[in-house]
């Protein structure tokens, strides 16, 4: 038997693997351009942002963007605008989504296919098509121009994809977890929360940061629906940046830098739940 080692494949995978890495650099760098003359922007001086030709690296920096931008009438109610609607549609839309999405998952009952084919075609639907008659029914309730009714807005279009998210967690735990839990004593409600609620962490994380960045990013809902200024988000302050006179670009992305970063901030403290196994060691054999 020949036993000699091939290497003539060698040279060949070395090469495939540096043209992969190679094309994944560059696609990298495609996609982190935008954030990277953001940034710049933000942080160079009027003079040098309508440079001609343009210049890829700053000459100087500055904090007169982020200055200016602080100093606005209305930036503080607006942060306290955009986190409490980002924090209430999360954790409503995690409360409700995570007992829906078990019932889903564990309990059999009529119409339960229908409920999860509805679930789909509610994320189908468009939102420029609902816009109107959101705004009708929350003008009838009295709730145009309040955080409230933007949240309840809101938890319409986050809570399907979070039942349809955490139904797909819930169903990789372990049936024999819970059965063995309430064979020693637990409810279903107490299994519920010492055996799936800390499995289902990984899964609370990827769906709370997608509703957070949903909520937080979205713009035309709170265009329609908040007319006082002290009351809209982030998002649509960005726009005081463009007048009559033009847009200041400087501080257009000072603000935009401002508004991305607790959202970035948030994914760094979670991200590594995402990637963490859901149900490792918990079955043995």
């Amino acid at each position: 038997m020949n036993t000699t080692p091939r290497t003539g494949h060698a040279p060949g995978r070395r090469r495939r693997r540096a043209t992969a890495n190679a094309l994944g650099l560059a696609f990298s760098a495609l996609m982190a351009f935008p954030l990277y003359w953001m940034l710049l922007t933000a942080f160079r001086p009027a003079t040098e942002i309508h440079a001609d030709p343009p210049h890829f690296w700053p000459d100087h920096l500055t904090l007169e963007h982020f200055r200016r931008a602080l100093s606005t009438p209305t930036f503080w109610a607006n942060v306290r605008s955009s986190v409490l609607i980002g924090v209430g549609t999360v954790l409503v839309s995690l409360l409700i989504g995570t007992l829906a999405a078990f019932a889903l998952a564990r309990f059999s009952f009529a119409g339960r296919k229908a409920l999860v084919l509805i679930i789909l075609g509610v994320q189908m639907i468009p939102l420029a098509g609902l816009i109107i008659p959101v705004y009708l029914l929350l003008s009838d309730a009295g709730l145009t121009d309040s955080l409230p009714g933007v949240i309840l807005t809101y938890l319409v279009f986050m809570l399907p994809f979070t039942v349809w998210l955490l139904r797909g967690f819930i169903a990789a735990v372990p049936v024999e977890l819970e059965d063995a839990a309430m064979t020693d004593g637990c409810t279903r409600l107490g299994a519920f929360r010492r055996v799936v609620l800390p499995l289902l962490a990984p899964g609370l994380v990827a769906t709370s940061i997608y509703a957070l960045v949903q909520a937080w990013n979205e713009y035309v809902l709170a265009y329609v629906l908040l007319s006082s200024n002290d009351k809209q988000t982030l998002s649509i302050w960005l726009l005081s940046f463009q007048t009559s006179f033009g847009t200041d670009y400087g501080g257009l992305m000072a603000g935009a830098t401002l508004t991305a970063l607790p959202v970035a901030v948030f994914f760094a403290l979670v991200q590594r739940r995402i990637g963490a196994g859901l149900t490792t060691g918990a079955v043995k054999g």
